[in-house]
């Protein structure tokens, strides 16, 4: 070869391959969204938080390599449909959902989706075929509804000996909730208490709720969580104090806000799982592939400030249990 011939392919060469190398280390930015029928759930505060930490953990962080996407429905569930080809119009590669109507919302889409929590047992409400094989567009953290609600009803005994009555407020438009329901009222059952049960859909039935718990007087009290019981628990919680009916909910920022005790998943670990379902699907994996997961932490909190408050004192054997006592 002419000595300038090979001058000319090394000129070529180098001006070739590093544009090949640009466009091989060019950084993608990966799209996460959240679905809810609440509030949109900001990246900066709470499970939005905690769900971006764990993606940064992972190696995805905002404004370097990812962007996020918040819609929520304030309780509009007929806003969901409309809200998840948001979602899927600004081409987000992952949605993860809070509740039933959010995971159905974008099972339907089409769109990669993880549960993180609030769905009831996906396999009984059609979200998934199987545990171990999602089978569709939709993979996430699981509630284990039956164990739940047999320990919160055992909680409930154990402060309160004389349990046989207990109101169950939840919404009964929420497939996912009343799935929790059916487990929580056979539990009950299987502890011998009665079950006194105030399905509710818009907000003015929680005043139907406490006209019939007044008429009736429950021994206790148990909210099954989702976003129209979230948006109304202070009035559950200034019902319970006011009549001085001991009350459980589900998620222990409730117990914080001035539920008297709650128990339920760890939501910083639900949202740390959650946060690596999504790595693995930005990565290549299809959700049909990504076994659904049940929490392995779950956090019993006691409010003692509640407690004082209605007069009523939690033995000693079950604050124990407690993972954090609000004095």
């Amino acid at each position: 070869m002419r000595r300038r011939d090979a001058l000319r392919m090394m000129v070529c060469t180098i001006a070739i391959v590093p544009t090949g190398i640009a466009a091989q280390t060019t950084a993608k930015t990966y799209r996460i969204g959240t679905l809810t029928v609440g509030p949109p759930i900001p990246p900066t505060e709470g499970t939005g938080k905690m769900l971006v930490e764990g993606l940064a953990r992972r190696g995805y962080r905002l404004k370097e390599n990812l962007a996020y996407e918040a819609r929520g429905a304030s309780g509009k569930i007929a806003q969901m449909p409309n809200l998840m080809q948001e979602l899927k119009a600004a081409k987000v590669d992952v949605v993860v959902t809070i509740g039933y109507p959010s995971a159905a919302a974008a099972k339907a889409s089409g769109v990669p989706t993880v549960i993180a929590s609030g769905s009831g047992d996906p396999v009984v409400t059609g979200l998934v075929q199987s545990f171990a094989h999602p089978g569709g567009n939709v993979t996430g953290i699981a509630d284990d509804a039956a164990a739940l609600s047999t320990k919160r009803l055992g909680l409930l005994k154990a402060a309160l000996p004389q349990l046989r009555r207990v109101a169950m407020l939840w919404n009964r438009d929420d497939r996912g909730m009343t799935q929790r329901y059916d487990a929580s009222a056979k539990a009950a059952e299987e502890l011998g208490v009665t079950v006194q049960p105030l399905g509710v859909r818009e907000p003015d039935d929680f005043n139907e709720a406490f006209d019939a718990m007044n008429r009736e007087m429950p021994d206790a009290i148990l909210m099954v969580t989702d976003s129209l019981t979230l948006l109304n628990r202070k009035r559950v919680f200034d019902f319970a104090l006011e009549h001085k009916v001991p009350a459980i909910y589900e998620q222990d920022f409730m117990a914080r806000d001035g539920g008297l005790m709650s128990y339920g998943a760890d939501a910083r670990e639900s949202f740390d799982r959650a946060a690596d379902l999504s790595a693995r699907i930005f990565q290549g994996a299809k959700p049909a592939d990504l076994p659904v997961e049940i929490p392995t932490r779950y956090l019993f909190v006691v409010n003692l400030k509640t407690a004082k408050a209605m007069n009523f004192t939690v033995p000693n054997n079950v604050l124990s249990l407690a993972d954090e006592v609000i004095e």
